[in-house]
């Protein structure tokens, strides 16, 4: 390479490697100038380069086995730790994303309870991560091995649900998280309540724990962000649904699902599971205006209706002032009357089933019978008992609640724990005996006017199959004693 004037640092270089050396210098100092030097040259920018390929081939050659040994050795520790790492990732997916790993109750629940210590805010938050979890498919689900001998398997207008378990009301009051509900295992499960118009609720605070107790109590208010909200979400959720069938996202392809195309219900979207939405009047509408009440509900009706597989009537709600008043006989029968006529007019091939939540606190001889006679009088599918109740345990003696517990169970709202099992499951009794023996006001031995006998549990307003045996005291005691079996025991929390 030839170059008329040098560039500084080439001449810097050549410089080093001429410059007069002290004859004390050692001879490792000159090879490192040297070895500067040329490492200088060969990163100027003219790229001048000194050594010889020979040069190269030679300290390539020179290069020790053990280095070669240790590379191996680096690699193999490498795709071990990679390995590794793949696997716990994978396995701890599986684990965290089954429902019946420990890490929920163990962690995730202290967790929100610690950094939540409102009940309101803590379920909030748990919704919202539940949304974001299953938009990624990190969701909790049930992974347990299937019901191959069908023991839990329950019959349910018409539909073979895979268990008995169902979630309530007010879990998912805005229909934000139905898919993941039913992901993490019930059979059934319950959006709402929804009002026709979006309401706050009650004030702030209005949920409170009682860990010692498992229990709960809350006065919402029937908080909701309104039918027509809830009926969006509903129907974009049920377009999606058409869309991932191939069958495009309009009102042609939503109208297929509905009719039952699909092959799954209209409602959950998913063979042996069942979508229940709960309606209700607004607070701000007077109870004594039976017309406007009506409205209100047959409102709910049309705008939600067609995207249930049942529609529940909340006649009971123990936080909404006046509401309970409405189970009385005659405005109990307006009211269903109304709300089973609008159902059945829903642009589907078959219209939703028609349900009414009752009180547990109305449990007297006339109340039971009033809501019985109403049901039949107004063609009603069937009753949810019950409701919270404004109860409270038995009373638990001094010293034995911490004294913030003792505080909040005088607390206004609906209460809800294991302490209320027994009377509740006493209280379904009456309703089925009642029912079964055909609690109907103008009953007669004319057959074209009497009401069938109840013989399904699962479906009692449905006419039974004649092989059907009807249901006796000992079988309904039987299946509690089953229950309480596999109830999980008390949790150190609880016991604290």
């Amino acid at each position: 390479m030839s170059c008329s004037r040098p560039q500084p640092l080439i001449r810097a270089s050549l410089k080093s490697l001429f410059t007069y050396r002290h004859p004390y210098h050692s001879s490792h100092q000159r090879i490192r100038a040297l070895h500067t030097s040329r490492l200088r040259i060969r990163y100027s920018p003219h790229h001048v380069q000194l050594r010889s390929a020979s040069t190269i081939a030679a300290a390539a050659a020179s290069t020790p086995p053990a280095k070669d040994a240790r590379s191996l050795l680096t690699r193999l520790k490498n795709l071990l730790l990679g390995t590794s790492i793949g696997l716990t990732v994978i396995l701890g997916y599986y684990y965290v994303t089954d429902t019946r790993a420990s890490v929920h109750e163990w962690l995730v629940i202290p967790c929100l309870r610690y950094f939540y210590p409102d009940a309101e805010d803590a379920h909030e938050f748990g919704n919202r991560a539940l949304k974001v979890l299953y938009s990624f498919g990190l969701h909790p689900r049930e992974r347990g091995l299937e019901d191959a001998k069908g023991d839990l398997a329950i019959e349910v207008f018409g539909h073979l649900l895979r268990n008995p378990i169902g979630t309530s009301a007010g879990i998912d009051k805005h229909c934000d998280v139905p898919d993941a509900l039913l992901a993490a295992g019930p059979a059934v499960i319950e959006i709402g309540g929804v009002t026709p118009q979006p309401q706050e609720g009650n004030p702030k605070p209005r949920v409170w724990r009682i860990p010692s107790q498992k229990a709960l109590i809350n006065r919402y208010g029937l908080n909701s962000n309104g039918a027509d909200h809830v009926a969006m979400r509903l129907r974009q959720r049920l377009r999606e649904y058409a869309y991932h069938m191939g069958w495009g996202i309009d009102e042609e392809a939503e109208q297929r699902i509905l009719d039952g195309e699909a092959g799954v219900p209209p409602g959950s979207l998913q063979q042996g599971a069942l979508m229940a939405v709960q309606i209700a009047k607004n607070k701000f509408t007077a109870d004594a205006d039976i017309e406007m009440v009506k409205k209100d509900y047959v409102y709910c009706v049309d705008a939600l209706a067609r995207y249930a597989d049942v529609v529940v009537v909340n006649v009971s709600s123990p936080n909404t002032p006046g509401l309970r008043g409405l189970q009385k006989g005659e405005p109990l029968t307006d009211i269903l009357t109304a709300v089973v006529a609008a159902a059945r007019k829903v642009k589907r091939k078959t219209p939703p089933k028609v349900m009414v939540k009752v009180s547990p606190d109305e449990d007297s001889e006339s109340d039971v019978k009033g809501i019985c006679d109403a049901v039949w009088d107004s063609g009603v599918d069937g009753v949810v008992v019950g409701n919270t109740t404004k109860r409270r345990p038995d009373p638990i003696p001094n010293g034995y609640l911490p004294t913030l517990e003792q505080r909040l169970l005088l607390e206004q709202g609906g209460y809800s724990g294991p302490q209320t099992f027994a009377r509740t499951v006493a209280l379904v009794k009456r309703y089925r005996k009642m029912l079964d023996n055909g609690a109907y006001p103008n009953n007669n031995n004319d057959s074209e006017h009497s009401p069938p006998r109840f013989t399904s549990i699962q479906s009692p307003l449905e006419t039974p199959a004649a092989t059907h045996p009807p249901i006796t005291d000992a079988d309904i005691n039987a299946s509690v004693a089953r229950d309480k079996m596999h109830l999980k025991p008390p949790t150190p929390e609880a016991e604290a």
